[in-house]
């Protein structure tokens, strides 16, 4: 393991020091050009031998150590080597047959040069060229037209050896076709390597070196030879340096894709060579009818690739714009219409109601417990229900209507042809029915019901889309209060209804700063001693307007929200100091406890046990005499969750106590596995407990199951001395109730408490 491990460092090592390297070389040969260009020695000067020594060590390296391309290190063997074979060709006496093979190595060099890009340019693209390859043509073409103008017909003009003016002749062209493929590279999204970009770099000099030498080879322009050769001294050893980077190994790899596309790099290049040629070609007269033959041809071509670039520009601006637009208009998971273009079809078909008499009606549908399922099983299944669900709906409604998706697990459907109230049920009725089979999933089968909201547009009435689609989604909503996976057909006292809960929603959020919330107790008292023994802390809300929002309206709607959580650490807060302050005045005994009443939201909250140990910290009570009461449901839907942060707490010694016991589902297994220390029996049962024998039997059931559990038990409700009585002889601890005391305000505790505890309840058997 250990070898491997030397092995993979000293492999990473080298190819670091052969990228440095490389980098060195590529500045060298930029010095290696300049001082060659300065020289006086136009042949193989020392500069020219150096850069052919850079190469040869960056093809070694190549080969034996990066292990490039075979095909590519043979491809700059032949195009170095014949502009290396062409230089040497030139020191030699200039005989027409010399001239003839030293221009037959360049075209050698241009073409090998040209086939090894078209390899590159299919290695690397593979079928993508089509995306700039009229760009390319473009650039070829222009390149082409400049270089029959300023080199090729000037050379055939002032040459008398045909032969050898028809080879500068292909030799140019060739350079043309590297243009066009180099573009073709240089244009394309893949961001270039270090080896690449020298690469590429080395053969934009071969083609200056090209120009340059077909200018020489005019007669009419002197050039020194050592200034055409510099750009050859340069592409020799940049070609060496491009070899000898690591990254020569992915020459012909699919580079990484670039975050933007040069598209401006494109548009310079196809614009320059669009308006050059043209410029030029218009500033000069045709020589001829070859001349004018060739002008003419090669605009045309140029036109035509002009014309099929934007023709292609175009066409893709077009699929953009429509990819764009139904983006925007459609769920990306279903396909279905999205929010907005639903609303236009709510919109077109409220409209058209005036004309037709239909009433257009729309659904709202919520997957109900949807939420349960993404975090459960994962979004893959979750996408997979959503998936079928959108299906099923397509499958229900019948022809012309519509269905979109407009939110996570909400749909919408709209009927337009509907003409009564009684068909838009009807149709509800149809979409709930497509739920009824189970949705395959990667996960099994699962049921997955839906709650609807039904709304129609009334003859008479003018509806926007929006409203209508309001109205539905609010008749959704009175669905789900009623237990889910059934169907509410929208009525105007549903507008009051969420008007007024928005309003309470929204002055919830400030009722604590306000100080509009208080704390009422209700005591607790022990049958046998009669004395009080606790309180129930109870929420009250008094809004600054003199309202009083019951705790049925708010409490709900706090848990829905999240406020519980901020409401709940306060009712703790408070209640534990008041009933340190009643400690401290005499007014109960130090003993007394407090309960308070915790939501599940609350026992969520990863800081919830950290707020009950503060408040027991701050007001000096005891642990034991905070009661902290849970309703059975939180045991089911949330057993976890809810064992874990009850758990703490009773390790804290806070003691927890079950409300409202007998009216959820608990089951015994759940019971026992709880820290339960007090159990509450619901008003429900004390209320028939005189009248009823089978309800007396439950008690007597309960308050042995406490007794078994060594739990104390708490009789909530009791509103008569005869209820009373009754819990007495079943052994019954502790009540609370009317007929004990009505929840008081802080202030009228230590008289409340006076009061019960000097009644003479407690000195004679209770009676009627």
């Amino acid at each position: 393991m250990d070898m491997c491990l030397h092995a993979t460092d000293y492999a990473y090592t080298v190819r670091r020091f052969l990228s440095g390297l490389s980098w060195l070389c590529a500045l060298c040969a930029v010095g290696l050009g300049i001082a060659h260009a300065v020289s006086t020695n136009g042949q193989f000067s020392a500069f020219l031998v150096g850069a052919s020594g850079i190469f040869g060590l960056g093809l070694s390296v190549a080969t034996l150590v990066h292990r490039t391309s075979r095909v590519v290190s043979a491809i700059t063997l032949i195009s170095i080597g014949s502009i290396l074979a062409a230089q040497h060709v030139h020191t030699m006496e200039t005989s027409l047959s010399q001239r003839m093979s030293e221009e037959l190595l360049y075209g050698v060099s241009q073409l090998v040069l040209a086939l090894g890009l078209i390899y590159v340019v299919r290695s690397r693209w593979g079928s993508r060229t089509q995306q700039v390859t009229a760009d390319g043509l473009i650039v070829g073409i222009g390149a082409w037209l400049i270089s029959w103008v300023v080199l090729v017909r000037p050379s055939i003009a002032s040459s008398t050896a045909s032969v050898l003016t028809t080879s500068r002749g292909v030799t140019v062209a060739l350079a043309v076709l590297v243009v066009f493929l180099l573009a073709l590279l240089v244009f394309s999204d893949s961001a270039p390597s270090p080896a690449s970009a020298m690469l590429g770099l080395a053969v934009g000099l071969n083609i200056v070196a090209v120009v340059l030498r077909a200018i020489s080879n005019r007669g009419d322009s002197p050039i020194n030879i050592t200034t055409v050769q510099a750009p050859l001294v340069m592409a020799v050893a940049l070609t060496g340096a491009g070899l000898l980077h690591a990254s020569s190994r992915q020459i012909t790899s699919p580079g990484v894709q670039r975050i933007s596309p040069p598209l401006m790099t494109r548009l310079i290049s196809t614009t320059s060579a669009l308006l050059i040629p043209v410029v030029i070609v218009s500033l000069t007269d045709p020589d001829g009818t070859q001349d004018r033959i060739v002008r003419t041809a090669s605009v045309a071509v140029l036109a035509v690739a002009a014309m099929a670039r934007i023709i292609q520009s175009v066409r893709a601006n077009s699929r953009t714009q429509s990819q764009l637009i139904r983006n925007a208009l459609t769920d990306s998971l279903t396909g279905l219409p999205n929010r907005i273009l639903m609303l236009e079809h709510i919109d077109e078909a409220v409209q058209h109601s005036w004309q037709s008499g239909h009433l257009p009606t729309v659904l709202f549908i919520d997957v109900d417990r949807f939420k349960n399922i993404n975090d459960s099983l994962g979004h893959s299944t979750g996408d997979d229900v959503l998936t079928h669900v959108a299906r099923r709906l397509l499958a229900a409604i019948p022809e012309g209507a519509t269905v979109g998706r407009i939110a996570g697990d909400e749909f919408v459907v709209l009927d337009p042809s509907t003409q009564s109230s009684t068909q838009s049920v009807l149709l509800a009725e149809r979409v709930l029915d497509a739920f009824r089979d189970p949705v395959p999933t990667s996960e099994g089968d699962m049921f997955v019901t839906a709650s609807i909201g039904v709304a129609y547009a009334p003859k008479g009435v003018m509806l926007t889309a929006d409203e209508l689609m309001r109205h539905a989604d609010t008749a959704m909503y009175r669905a789900k209060d009623a237990g889910r996976n059934c169907i509410a057909l929208f009525d105007d006292s549903m507008i009051d209804t969420v008007t007024k809960r928005l309003e309470v929603e929204t002055a919830l959020y400030r009722a604590l700063e306000r100080n509009e919330l208080l704390l009422v107790h209700q005591p607790i008292v022990d049958v046998e001693l009669g004395v009080v023994v606790g309180f129930e802390a109870l929420m009250r809300w008094n809004r600054g307007d003199g309202d009083v929002v019951p705790p049925n309206e708010f409490i709900p709607i706090a848990e829905e929200t999240g406020t519980i959580v901020p409401l709940g650490s306060w009712a703790i807060n408070d209640a534990l100091q008041q009933l340190r302050r009643w400690i401290d005045t005499s007014v109960v005994s130090p003993s007394t406890t407090m309960s308070v009443n915790v939501s599940p939201r609350q026992l969520h909250d990863p800081q919830f046990v950290t707020v009950v140990s503060d408040a027991l910290r701050q007001s000096g009570v005891a642990p034991d005499q905070l009661w902290l009461e849970v309703t059975e449901s939180v045991m089911i839907t949330e057993p976890t969750q809810a064992l874990q942060s009850l758990q703490r707490l009773n390790a804290l010694g806070v003691r927890i106590a079950i409300d409202d016991f007998g009216t959820g589902y608990s089951s015994l297994s759940l019971l026992q596995q709880f820290p339960i220390q007090c159990i509450k029996i619901d008003r429900a049962f004390v209320q028939n407990i005189e009248r009823e024998a089978g309800t007396r039997s439950i008690v007597k059931t309960i308050i042995a199951m406490a007794s078994t559990l060594n739990a104390d038990i708490v009789a909530e409700g009791v509103e008569d001395a005869q209820q009373m009585s009754i819990l007495a002889d079943m052994k019954c601890q502790r009540v609370q109730g009317y007929f004990i005391s009505k929840p008081v305000a802080v202030e009228d505790v230590p008289s409340a408490v006076a009061k019960i505890e000097e009644s003479d309840l407690w000195s004679r058997p209770f009676k009627k």
